[in-house]
């Protein structure tokens, strides 16, 4: 059965459009075509973060953030950019008596936001910046199951990417779900990996409840 759900953070709660947005600014590089190439990476396979060295080669992201705060523009995010279905979704599943956590690659001020705008809807709040694993480290998956209070095939981990997220907790023994939005999910979509390793794929987060009901019904 399925007891706690844990969520990735960017592209699964927070659209990350905006803070896209402002690192174009920041290389100023004109959006459209700083999201352009930001696909165009993706589909290779390659780390996003490689797309930073297309526009400034040597380009360091670590310093960059720092340069970012240190100019009154740090990275941020806040309610109003959350997906629709986010706090409908944690409370029917909370409802529901599910155990959830947050748990993605974050810096130390994206964790002390995200404590802030989740603090009272879910149980545990954890970043990469925190355990000193960044995903896709089998590292980083052994700290959410050491923290979640059931056994490791008891955890559904929610994401928006193969890559970093399905695969990765999957091999963990955790059970997935895919969630079709932001640029990896809709670019990896239609692969046999997307289509055939989550044990749910849906649009919305809202979908959720249903299916883990299921999931748990046929279980028993």
């Amino acid at each position: 059965m399925i007891r706690a759900v844990v969520f990735d953070v960017g592209e699964c709660l927070v659209d990350e459009s905006r803070e896209y947005g402002t690192w174009a600014d920041w290389l100023g590089v004109p959006r459209h075509t700083f999201h352009s190439m930001f696909g165009a990476v993706i589909a290779q396979g390659r780390d996003y973060r490689e797309i930073f060295q297309e526009f400034r080669p040597g380009f360091d992201l670590y310093e960059e953030r720092e340069k970012r705060a240190a100019a009154g523009q740090p990275e941020t995010f806040g309610e109003e950019d959350l997906y629709g279905d986010v706090r409908p979704a944690l409370a029917e599943l909370g409802a529901d008596g599910l155990w959830l956590g947050i748990a993605g690659n974050q810096t130390v001020r994206a964790g002390r936001i995200l404590r802030e705008l989740f603090s009272g809807d879910v149980d545990l709040i954890g970043t990469s910046d925190d355990w000193g694993a960044s995903k896709p480290d089998p590292e980083f998956f052994k700290r959410v199951a050491a923290v979640v209070p059931f056994e490791v095939g008891e955890i559904l981990y929610v994401g928006d990417r193969c890559d970093n997220d399905i695969r990765p907790a999957g091999k963990a023994g955790m059970q997935t779900a895919l969630v079709r939005r932001g640029p990896w999910a809709t670019i990896q979509w239609n692969t046999a990996e997307a289509r055939e390793s989550p044990t749910f794929r849906v649009d919305s987060l809202l979908e959720l409840p249903r299916l883990i009901g299921e999931f748990n019904g046929s279980a028993r």
